[in-house]
């Protein structure tokens, strides 16, 4: 996780615009920070803040190497396969930084095979100095961010992780500028003309979900054929943890206590014993007071032998991270809202009190494995998979948003194993009656998976789903009952209009409000609120839901 930044045709060189648009994503990347302007394109400027991952010095951007000095990188991300790439085709690396990969892979085989040739996470932005072209590229999920200001009637465009780069360059724009989400699983390429100015030249999107790995896989075809559906499940999402583990910082994982991060945690424990690592794995769990999650997460840690941190917290840290919440997501969506508070708050405990940078989490399961209430509803198997493709399209605007968001605000790199490439093919293809609820159980297919694992008890493998910002709170009073009473004493205004998608609860209206005073006129930055399917509720809490059991 790093902070990655920089503007093609902007007149005005290093300006004090640029540097305080280049400053406010400095919290993704505190150990190391450099912006240049390019000595022979002077309307180039590039800019790099860094969270050493891997590699000493020799992993500081923008990146540059002796075999190919006129190529320029900058990139937040991990490149899982960098070694299986130097081993295929003989890459001369020069330094440990796995993203050195995504520099030879160019040169070689050129921008569109790049993007397709990488098993990783990734946002960059490549230059080539001799072929006068600027690329860039962001992985298929969008597991890491990336924004990009154009100003088409300029000739300009700009890139950084976060919105918060680039919004002071928006306010400064033409009135045709735009500012949004670099979609996933695109690559675009700009030609940077004589005049220093820049104009698209193509555009592709290179994976939709679902689609299979382009690269060599990490585990091969001939190793899964003797598997059956369940034992290639629980394979590959090991792998998937496995390949993930790349790190000279110390890994920890957040832990609810429901599935989807009990086996994240569980796999990841079984690793870290396999490989020796001098440490014990760090777990996390927040609540408030005695919640389902915190005792639910306990019993995991005692099981699995962790060292295991609870953090609680009651309506004054509600009170104060609230606002501050929003700023760091650029998103007034309710339910990303309620979501991040508790995992912004564990977040900043993380990195306060523990030596844990690099945080696994159990992200992109109910979205993949049909693991909301509502799938109970979908009125048939295609139905089901139709809307996990949906969800998986859209998690880089909704909870893929909120947990980049929640640990980059302080300095820590989040890996998300259910995203995996080869593992996503894997579960969509399976049939789509073997995926649905079974039983009135969510992820049945993927509880079954490990139901003679020994990973879990069985308590936690078969544990009913709750939603995040429910289980963290109680039965009888949820968070956002909380968030709600504070939102009362603070919103005075509920009559102001907006333009894009309307608020309609006091909540909602609160969270637009602050959402505008640091985004003005952003509000594509959510397209629409987060809501179940195949259901009538006026509240996305599952609480809602006919099918939710919380005890």
């Amino acid at each position: 996780m790093c902070g990655i930044w920089a503007t093609f045709g902007v007149v005005g060189g290093l300006s004090p615009t640029c540097i305080k648009c280049f400053s406010a994503i400095v919290h993704r990347g505190p150990d190391a920070w450099r912006i240049e302007q390019d000595a022979r394109e002077q309307l180039v400027i590039v800019g790099f803040q860094r969270l050493a991952i891997v590699d000493g010095l020799h992993g500081m951007q923008p990146m540059r190497l002796h075999s190919h000095p006129r190529v320029t990188l900058i990139c937040n991300g991990e490149i899982y396969n960098c070694k299986r790439l130097q081993k295929q085709h003989d890459y001369p690396y020069e330094t440990n930084c796995d993203v050195e990969a995504i520099i030879h892979t160019y040169q070689n085989f050129g921008i569109a095979e790049t993007v397709r040739k990488l098993d990783g996470v990734f946002a960059f932005c490549l230059i080539d100095g001799e072929k006068k072209k600027v690329h860039i590229a962001r992985d298929p999920y969008g597991v890491r961010p990336l924004f990009k200001f154009q100003d088409t009637a300029n000739g300009v465009i700009a890139i950084s992780s976060e919105a918060k780069g680039l919004i002071g360059l928006k306010q400064k724009g033409s009135e045709c500028s735009t500012l949004g989400q670099f979609p996933p699983g695109h690559v675009e390429t700009w030609s940077i003309l004589e005049s220093g100015k820049v104009e698209v030249e193509h555009t592709e999107q290179y994976f939709k979900p679902g689609m299979p790995p382009q690269f060599v896989p990490y585990v091969s075809e001939d190793d899964l054929a003797k598997l059956n559906v369940y034992e290639k499940t629980a394979h590959l999402l090991e792998a998937a943890c496995r390949k993930r583990l790349m790190s000279d910082r110390r890994i920890g994982c957040l832990l609810s206590g429901g599935l989807d991060s009990s086996l994240i945690t569980a796999l990841v424990v079984k690793l870290a014993k396999e490989y020796k690592l001098p440490y014990k794995i760090q777990t996390f769990a927040i609540g408030m007071g005695e919640s389902p999650d915190l005792v639910a997460a306990r019993t995991v840690a005692d099981y699995l032998g962790t060292e295991h941190h609870e953090v609680t917290f009651d309506e004054n840290d509600v009170r104060q991270a609230l606002d501050n919440v929003i700023y760091h997501l650029e998103s007034y969506d309710i339910t990303t809202t309620r979501a991040s508070l508790p995992m912004f708050l564990l977040a900043k405990y993380i990195k306060e009190n523990t030596d844990s940078t690099v945080i696994f989490s159990g992200e992109g399961a109910d979205e993949l494995a049909q693991g909301y209430i509502y799938f109970r509803d979908a009125p048939s198997a295609s139905a089901g998979h139709d809307e996990s493709v949906r969800l998986l399209s859209d998690i880089y605007l909704y909870d893929g948003l909120r947990a980049d968001r929640t640990t980059s605000a302080f300095s820590l790199e989040l890996r998300v194993p259910f995203l995996d490439i080869q593992f996503t093919n894997h579960y969509l293809s399976i049939d789509p009656k073997l995926r649905q609820p079974q039983n009135g159980v969510e992820k049945h297919l993927l509880r079954s998976s490990f139901a003679k694992s020994g990973l879990l008890p069985d308590s936690i493998l078969w544990r009913h789903k709750e939603a995040f910002s429910d289980g963290v709170a109680s039965v009888k009073k949820s968070l956002f009952t909380t968030i709600g009473e504070i939102i009362a004493e603070r919103l005075s205004d509920e009559s102001k209009q907006y333009p894009g998608v309307q608020p309609t609860t006091t909540e909602s209206k609160y969270y637009r409000y602050v959402f505008e005073k640091s985004f003005p006129g952003q509000h594509n930055f959510t397209p629409y609120y987060w809501m179940p399917k195949w259901v009538q509720v006026s509240d996305p809490s599952a609480r809602f839901i006919k099918h939710y059991a919380a005890t």
